[in-house]
């Protein structure tokens, strides 16, 4: 059984996070993933959050740009949070949308430089290491965290590009795959980020659009109107968009076809009304 995580959408109020994180940790999720998209929530702030109200669940931030975290900085934050909470934190990183890095003024010359120096400095920092980088997109001197953390927490990406892809074989602890990507493409990203050189310690974090209802027609046509944007982003059919969509019995079957694509960590992400209904739904079907 693979862990199930669930995401707490961008779109959701703030002030929700709290008790959402709680009803997860009832629930039996293992995981919560937050975001960090410019405009929405803080990632670091909302796993603080996420963390501090409940006891048990892994908290992951799915994902920071890299641009516009500094890697001295995001690791003294990471520290911290696994310091308090050992064990349950993931710090993710990304390219950032090249659009929004243009946007605050962060854009890098090199996209691929400035994740893959930047994964490399916060791991290293997060070992306890002192670090000097003189790299084509990030300049370190001396760098040193007073307070490293004991349980060292995993950094992971979420990259979409084969380049990406082995690169974050190559730099990071796992990767995230972005949602909607059929099991066909989720064996061929593997492939990429095993040529990176990823082990079979290498955590694949798949994102999941879920929709429960037990109404196939009206669950197609929601999914339709809901995944025409991602189908578009993917380059596919709205109905080519893999997603967790019908009854919460159907649930089971189609985490186990993540699951024998190569997917360790599958993380929900529910549209429609009521999601942490549906999530909890979600969560019965698959026992816990």
């Amino acid at each position: 059984m693979p862990r199930i995580g669930v995401m707490f959408d961008r779109d959701i109020s703030p002030e929700e996070l709290p008790g959402f994180a709680k009803a997860l940790d009832e629930a039996g999720a293992d995981d919560l993933w937050v975001v960090e998209d410019l405009g929405w929530n803080g990632g670091v702030s909302a796993a603080a959050i996420a963390l501090a109200t409940t006891s048990r669940l892994r908290v992951g931030i799915g994902i920071a740009p890299a641009p516009l975290r500094s890697p001295a900085l995001y690791a003294m934050e990471i520290a911290t949070l696994a310091r308090v909470y050992p064990g349950r934190v993931v710090a993710g990183l990304g390219h950032g949308v090249a659009e929004w890095m243009r946007q605050v003024g962060v854009a890098p010359k090199s996209a691929l430089a400035m994740l893959e120096e930047s994964v490399t400095a916060v791991r290293r920092l997060l070992r306890g290491e002192t670090v000097t980088v003189d790299g084509r997109e990030v300049h370190l001197d001396g760098i040193r965290l007073v307070h490293p953390p004991e349980v060292v927490p995993p950094v992971v990406t979420g990259v979409v590009r084969p380049r990406s892809l082995e690169l974050s074989g190559r730099a990071a602890d796992g990767t995230i795959l972005v949602e909607g990507l059929s099991p066909a493409k989720i064996i061929e990203a593997i492939g990429h980020i095993r040529r990176g050189g990823a082990t079979d310690e290498h955590e694949v974090i798949g994102f999941a659009f879920l929709h429960i209802d037990d109404d196939p027609e009206r669950a197609a046509r929601t999914s339709r109107e809901a995944l025409t944007g991602q189908a578009g982003f993917l380059g596919v059919q709205p109905e080519e968009v893999f997603a967790l969509v019908g009854p919460a019995s159907e649930v089971p079957a189609k985490v186990r076809t993540l699951t024998e694509a190569g997917v360790s960590t599958v993380v929900l992400r529910p549209f429609g009304p009521d999601p942490l209904g549906q999530v909890r739904a979600a969560l019965t079907a698959l026992g816990r």
